[in-house]
């Protein structure tokens, strides 16, 4: 495997790894814990905590891409054409659903929040601001795991190309 396809494996797979790590530990805790101690404003603060990891992980994700779509032409002659347009495709997927995730779905998610004025635990459920919130918080779930699905196919993709 030469050095450049090693480097891509590398980025992708802890790009992967720190989005797993995320979605099944870091989202998780910040919520269990906080709310443990019954604090009025738990999913607040968890909320906040969530969001700018998120965010680190949304743009780390949308920064690999990038470098995956720059470097994917130099690896073209160890792959199949057919390969080569799944990890494009692929790659493109990170890099859009990364980018939606954090500059279209979380930017409307902290305008929500702050139209709130209280605290998201105090505002009742059926309140249009939190519905909004709610149902965006639905998307930005699927755009992650959408992005993490497409970054374990070019992981594959990249492996076999370096076997070859």
């Amino acid at each position: 495997m030469s050095f450049l396809n090693a480097s891509r494996l590398i980025l992708i797979s802890l790009w992967l790894g720190a989005a797993i790590f995320f979605s099944a530990v870091v989202a998780p805790s910040a919520f269990s814990v906080l709310r443990s101690f019954d604090l009025p404003n738990a999913s607040e603060i968890a909320g906040t905590i969530v969001t700018r990891t998120l965010s680190i992980v949304n743009v780390s994700g949308f920064i690999a891409g990038i470098f995956l779509l720059l470097t994917l032409f130099s690896t073209r002659p160890t792959k199949g054409r057919i390969a080569l347009i799944i990890e494009l495709v692929c790659i493109s997927v990170v890099i859009v659903t990364t980018g939606v995730g954090h500059w279209v779905i979380a930017a409307r998610m902290r305008a929500l929040r702050a139209a709130m004025v209280l605290p998201i635990d105090q505002v009742p459920v059926n309140d249009a601001r939190r519905v909004a919130f709610n149902s965006l918080h639905v998307y930005s779930v699927n755009a992650l795991g959408l992005a993490m699905i497409a970054a374990l196919i070019t992981i594959i993709l990249i492996s076999r190309s370096g076997r070859n």
